[in-house]
């Protein structure tokens, strides 16, 4: 599984021209969902996401997690973190996990991060989104599960 972690000040979402999510200071996550992930997997990256220290503290120094903060995550499914892109121009998306198996770990992921956070929102799983954020840093952090799962081997 792989998330696009972009600290923001505000970001919102609109799904198929519906609002559906917004949030105050927090995070924008978008978030891939590949074959052969597992709720492992969503677990492995909302336990790390919710503590992931990217926030300044009262001396500047990044030193506090979103759930410190009391910020929020905006969750947006996005199968286009899995292309594959080695071979021409055009990327495939054959690493991507099927529709109805992607959006089980994707509303597992964002219960997951409701349980830690105190504000979620989220856009529609496979709807047409637009996306607006005013990033802060601009920090962005590309975060992988499986790299998660084999830190100790």
């Amino acid at each position: 599984m792989l998330a696009v972690i972009q600290r923001v000040k505000n970001a919102s979402v609109i799904s198929d021209g519906v609002p559906t999510g917004s949030i105050g200071m927090g995070l924008m996550l978008l978030l891939g969902v590949r074959k052969n992930d597992t709720e492992n997997d969503a677990m492995i990256l909302a336990e790390k996401i919710s503590k992931l220290r990217i926030f300044s503290d009262e001396n500047g120094k990044m030193n506090l997690s979103v759930k410190d903060i009391g910020g929020g995550a905006l969750i947006v499914s996005n199968f286009t973190l899995c292309a594959n892109y080695a071979h021409g121009n055009r990327p495939d998306y054959l690493d991507a996990e099927k529709p109805p198996r992607a959006n089980e770990l994707y509303e597992y992921f964002v219960s997951l991060m409701r349980e830690r956070l105190m504000s979620v929102g989220t856009g529609v799983f496979g709807a047409d989104m637009e996306i607006t954020m005013k990033a802060d840093g601009p920090v962005t952090i590309v975060m992988d599960s499986e790299i998660l799962k084999n830190k100790g081997k």
